[in-house]
């Protein structure tokens, strides 16, 4: 399949919480939401998935302190060509410990990160 022709779409999206302290984080969502976290990755990230979508909170693997959205691609390096192409500002893409990412800028201080599986 040509590159060009590859279906690109995205293929979920989850908003991620920066925090400072992932462990008191996890323990006030819990509560909140009144379930367990479907994930936890020590002191640097954990997730609730929920039949309407998943949050996660990002401990010490952030790649933005800002509040942001996480949107799952099959392809990282399209992803990032296409918001770069737009006039955003785009990070360059970073091997983390399950996954590829990259961090886009946009305007009015959003960010989204671009990721697929490692």
């Amino acid at each position: 399949m040509d590159r060009n022709d590859k279906d690109d779409k995205p293929l979920s999206l989850a908003p991620v919480v920066p925090c400072t302290d992932l462990g008191t984080a996890v323990e006030t969502w819990s509560a909140l939401l009144g379930t367990t976290p479907t994930f936890v990755d020590g002191d640097r990230w954990a997730q609730f998935d929920l039949p309407s979508g998943r949050l996660a909170l990002a401990g010490t693997d952030q790649a933005t302190t800002a509040p942001s959205v996480m949107v799952k691609v099959p392809d990282v390096e399209q992803a990032r060509e296409r918001a770069a192409a737009l006039g955003l500002t785009v990070g360059e893409i970073e091997q983390g410990p399950h996954e590829r990412r990259c961090t886009v800028h946009g305007p009015n201080g959003w960010d989204v990160v671009f990721y697929c599986p490692a």
